[in-house]
């Protein structure tokens, strides 16, 4: 990226002026080793029920569970102790009762380690703690790995986006239940073992990974190791480009209220297999994935590498209409005054999924309707009587920007601060006392683009003297859609490179990823083609480096290939 494009990204994320004069113009300095965590082993779990006391906290219940009891791939998760509770209960504005549900789960021999999990969508429910380390069909977790792990439903009881009339449940499902929730379950830790964690990691995907991006800028003194996936980091912009997304595809639609006869699986298929032609053996080996996305889309244009339809669309081309409204879409959706809304997506050929279909034909209507419309808009609207679809499809995508900007005395926080990472470029406290940023993004993600990430770490290289890679690295995974699936290598392990990383100084330059063929352990993807071994194997690496064939041996296999 040459100056004038640096310049540019920053002026769009808003982080001109993110930083010190001293690190922008200093080497990567050398900084703080913070020292591996030691562990302890859980002596009793049903009394904690009663020796749990923390303020403005209700432990309801403290369940022994049994060594197998829970697996992840068909192995057996160790012993532990399930702590259930709530904080902070009260009546909303909406007269409804709220308050931050929590789980946690204790290992009997515990790592001495907290994993905060930061779980994705709207929230709204306490699902297992286990947590995360990254990817599709998981082979391991955080609890088995022998974390104290907690996952929240961030401060409402219903997946649900009415709770967004209550300006305190916004604020919670935006920063504040991160803020609370963490202090609480360090002090539980120190009751359980008699010491406080000595390592402290937070990691989720999607709106988890917007979480955990939010965590590095608001709470860089609570956490060690930050890991991040597919960030909607900008979520409430991300939702409206979807809308406006889903508004080009019902005007370019075949059949009237079916967003995907706008853009169908034929014609995705065709574009996907036109992106490949172009660039799919930019990285040495034709094998069905893009590794250099940069040089990608140099490499493609759409106008020029799909067949125009001369007659009737028929899957085979596009019609000059889909080229000329598809292309705006990719390039970054605008309002009807033309503002742009959110970042470009990459061209990619993870497009033809039903995973991408999902997000770009349903979700305007659904999760980001009502997201926008409740959650994130002053006023918000009715729930009693709001229609996600006319939402959508008709509401003005200019007031939509509009209103999630807005403030008034019942709203005195904007979406897109209470959202929003504040100065996300700068991420001093974080990087200064030792702690570490590893983040991965799809290049098919179809919701949040991996073009807004990249953009986010080169302005963060920016303020940092051109070089933030001794304590945030950025992984891109070539055709993966939102968190997994996809023509992709997405099982990985980020969780395991992330503590080496924070604990002995070990930098991860790549990380060892897999496909999820038949057979596979932790759950096959539909999405691998059937021309690939069921277990292909590939380095992710870290940004700006890109995989590329050594030129012989198998393209099967990772040991095959090398991040330049």
């Amino acid at each position: 990226m040459n100056r004038q494009q640096t310049a540019a990204v920053l002026a769009v994320l808003g982080l001109t002026g993110c930083g010190t004069s001293h690190e922008s113009t200093q080497a990567p300095q050398l900084l703080p080793q913070l020292s591996q965590a030691t562990g302890a082993t859980l002596t009793a779990c049903a009394e904690l029920a009663t020796r749990i006391s923390y303020p403005d906290t209700t432990i309801t219940a403290a369940n022994p569970i049994a060594a197998g009891a829970l697996a992840v791939a068909g192995k057996p998760v160790p012993a532990h102790c399930q702590v259930l509770g709530q904080m902070f209960r009260r009546t909303g504005a909406d007269g409804k009762a709220y308050a931050i549900g929590f789980e946690m789960r204790l290992p009997v021999a515990w790592n001495g380690r907290f994993f905060y999990q930061a779980n994705g969508g709207l929230d709204g429910s306490v699902v297992t703690a286990t947590g995360p380390v990254g990817g599709g069909g998981p082979l391991d977790n955080a609890l088995n790995q022998g974390f104290a792990v907690l996952s929240s439903d961030a401060g409402h009881a219903r997946p649900t986006p009415d709770f967004g009339i209550d300006p305190q449940a916004r604020l919670d499902y935006g920063y504040q239940a991160v803020g609370k929730l963490t202090p609480m379950a360090k002090a539980v830790i120190q009751t359980a073992y008699g010491k406080a964690p000595d390592r402290s990691y937070i990691g989720g995907c999607s709106n988890g990974g917007r979480h955990t991006m939010v965590a590095a800028a608001r709470y860089a003194d609570q956490y060690d190791g930050f890991l991040v996936g597919d960030p909607g980091f900008r979520l409430p912009l991300a939702a409206i480009a979807n809308i406006a997304g889903g508004k080009t595809y019902a005007s370019l639609a075949n059949a009237p209220g079916d967003l995907g006869t706008g853009f169908t699986q034929a014609e995705r298929t065709l574009v996907s297999n036109a992106v490949l032609a172009k660039c799919d053996a930019l990285d040495g080996a034709a094998d069905g994935l893009v590794q250099d996305t940069g040089a990608c889309q140099a490499a493609f244009d759409l106008a020029r590498d799909v067949p125009t339809c001369a007659g009737a669309r028929d899957g085979t081309c596009l019609s000059a209409a889909q080229k000329t409204a598809i292309g705006a879409l990719f390039a970054g959706a605008k309002t009807e005054t033309g503002t742009k809304i959110y970042a470009s997506f990459p061209w990619d050929a993870g497009f033809a999924t039903d995973g991408w279909a999902n997000w770009k034909f349903s979700s305007p209507m659904q999760r980001d309707a009502g997201a926008v419309g409740l959650i994130w808009s002053v006023p918000p609207e009715n729930p009693a009587t709001f229609d996600g679809t006319a939402f959508a499809l008709n509401g003005s995508l200019d007031t939509m920007l509009a209103r999630v900007g807005a403030t008034s005395a019942t709203y005195p926080e904007s979406a897109l601060s209470f959202m929003l990472p504040p100065e996300p470029a700068n991420l001093a406290k974080l990087k200064n006392r030792g702690a570490k940023l590893l983040v991965y993004h799809g290049t098919s993600d179809p919701i949040f683009s991996s073009d807004d990430t990249t953009a986010w770490y080169e302005a963060l290289r920016t303020t940092n003297g051109g070089d933030a890679s001794n304590f945030a690295r950025f992984f891109r995974i070539p055709g993966m859609n939102h968190c997994a699936g996809g023509p992709a290598t997405d099982q990985f392990d980020a969780l395991t490179p992330l503590v080496d990383w924070v604990e002995k100084g070990q930098a991860p330059d790549s990380l060892p990823a897999s496909a999820r063929g038949a057979g596979n352990a932790g759950g096959v993807s539909a999405d691998v083609p059937s021309t690939w071994s069921a277990a292909r194997t590939r380095p992710l690496c870290a940004y700006p480096k890109v995989a590329k064939y050594k030129g012989s041996g198998d393209v099967e296999q990772a040991a095959n290939f090398s991040c330049q």
